[in-house]
């Protein structure tokens, strides 16, 4: 046996130890149901747990159930353990909408189709006379011209000249392209505000006769999420929220996998979260039976995280905690994945309270804790930080399979996350001893798993439903907070870069190179700004 391998080894029984160092039998059992759990949440019959399915049914009634065994009582509407909470899921064509040409109808998407910031009508008729009041738009040079030009965007290009017709008195705007190239699409997530008039694609080579009916309904699609709430009542006067997101990305329809095949495939989310919501079961239970009686525990699976802590965001607006008597969150966001060799678990929001200094231990047989102190990140705990709350992180780190179908219940560390299990155990018993948590504003890290070549420094509101980005918070000493951006404003234009959500926020930022200086422009209120701002 070589020296690595000792090592290794010798690595694997510290853990072991840690994982059976309180009571063997009791480990046992966790490293049981936490199989058992991992194994059922991130099974193919879920299919991926996308917020507002039938996955995520599945998911929530077999949460609902432990959370029954473990005697937690009902937390959330109308004495369930349900939440629920909507989720805009973009834009769909309803089947009213038509077009008929001299009395043919024609067949939606295949021969038109309205965008989707198209204004809705009620069966308009164009007779010849009202020719005046059409606006046809050829696509075709601008398509050929721009063929090469990474900064052409063609939607912005339709949008901004539909836009101009509105205002020139225009009463429908017809796009076509002669060309036998088709770009244009109806966009289900574009956000774009909506006209007022309708905005039609012909797909012909030639305008649509003037002679015509048009009706169009496009309409806002929505889902319901639900995060799911226990409680343990210890008659406390405060109480701890400890958390982990159940959701993941299906088969991928929201765009956020990486995955780059072409087939078909459930994205199973073994680590990402399955491993989180199995070590919050074990708490629940644990605790539920626990000498642990200072504080009450509120006890979340939150859904919607992966689209953008939809799920935590809604529970702390809409608690049925009252938030200030709230000593600190605890969030679970993947910490299945414990690397036999590095042992690494990740404590995030260590400067969140000034306490935690005392509390976290760094020194422990078979964990390398390394802390990092933003109250802020990819996860829920972001969505407390945010209401002025303690928090804390654990995340075993990342790994090739996040995010895509091969993140499975095969490849779970189940000892290891038995040992991250005990280590937080051994952090609300640390707690139980002291009162409550006093709030520490931390440096704010990203809150987005994306990367860019520039920031200007805000968090997102990824719930906001209108055109543009809204700001959730804007991080001290970066950019907008220097340009004197404040939370609460609407952001829609970066340089010549106008956008209408996070993703073609995101395409704007990465036009620009760090100390490049542009406008910004947004709105605060009624008010439209322009502010300088240099990367």
């Amino acid at each position: 046996m070589t020296t690595d391998m000792r090592k290794i080894l010798f690595g694997f029984l510290l853990v072991v130890q840690q994982a059976s160092a309180q009571t063997p039998d009791a480990d046992k059992k966790t490293l049981a149901n936490l199989q058992n759990s991992i194994g059922y949440l991130a099974d193919d019959k879920l299919e991926g747990r996308r917020t507002g399915t039938a996955g995520e049914k599945l998911a929530y009634e077999f949460i609902i159930d432990q959370f029954k065994k473990s005697g937690l009582k009902p937390m959330g509407d109308k004495k369930t353990f349900l939440q629920a909470f909507d989720v805009k899921d973009g834009r769909e064509i309803k089947e009213e909408t038509a077009l008929s040409i001299s009395g043919t109808k024609l067949t939606v998407k295949d021969d038109f189709f309205p965008l989707a910031y198209s204004g809705n009508t009620s069966m308009i008729k164009f007779p010849n006379a009202s020719a005046a009041s059409i606006k046809y738009f050829d696509i075709s040079k601008a398509v050929e011209d721009n063929a090469t030009n990474p900064h052409f965007d063609l939607k912005e290009f339709i949008y901004s000249a539909a836009k101009s017709a509105q205002t020139e008195g225009k009463k429908i705007f017809i796009v076509y392209n002669p060309s036998s190239k088709n770009d244009v699409v109806f966009d289900s997530k574009d956000k774009a505000e909506r006209l007022k008039i309708p905005v039609l694609f012909y797909n012909n080579i030639s305008p649509i006769p003037s002679d015509f009916t048009v009706t169009v309904n496009i309409e806002e699609k929505i889902r319901t999420g639900h995060n799911v709430v226990g409680y343990i009542n210890n008659a406390a006067t405060n109480t701890i929220v400890i958390g982990a997101h159940y959701d993941h990305l299906g088969y991928g329809e929201d765009h956020n996998s990486l995955y780059a095949g072409k087939d078909k495939e459930v994205h199973n989310g073994a680590d990402d979260n399955a491993s989180g919501v199995a070590a919050l079961l074990e708490l629940g239970n644990w605790l539920s039976t626990s000498s642990l009686k200072k504080y009450n525990y509120c006890i979340v699976a939150f859904s919607g995280e992966e689209l953008g802590l939809y799920g935590s965001k809604y529970f702390a607006d809409n608690s049925p905690v009252d938030l200030k008597t709230v000593n600190y969150m605890l969030n679970m966001d993947m910490v299945g994945r414990l690397n036999d060799s590095t042992h690494g678990l990740n404590v995030g929001g260590y400067g969140t309270s000034p306490s935690w200094a005392d509390i976290i231990k760094k020194e422990v047989p078979g964990l390398k804790i390394k802390t990092d102190s933003s109250g802020t990140g990819p996860s829920d705990h972001t969505s407390f930080y945010k209401k002025d709350i303690p928090v804390l992180y654990f995340f075993t780190g990342s790994h090739s399979d996040y995010h895509k179908p091969t993140d499975d219940a095969n490849k779970i560390n189940y000892t290891g996350e038995v040992a991250v299990i005990n280590y937080i155990k051994d952090v609300l018993t640390a707690t139980d001893k002291k009162e409550k948590l006093s709030f520490l504003k931390t440096r704010d890290a990203a809150s987005t798993k994306n990367t860019f070549k520039v920031s200007i420094g805000i968090m997102p509101d990824y719930t906001f439903d209108g055109d543009g980005v809204k700001v959730d918070a804007v991080i001290d000493n970066r950019p907008a907070q220097k340009a004197g951006v404040m939370a609460g404003d609407v952001l829609f234009q970066l340089g010549d870069y106008p956008f209408h959500d996070v993703e073609t926020y995101m395409q704007a930022l990465n036009k620009f190179n760090k100390g490049d200086g542009t406008k910004l422009k947004l709105r605060r209120g009624k008010e439209e700004l322009v502010v300088e701002v240099v990367f």
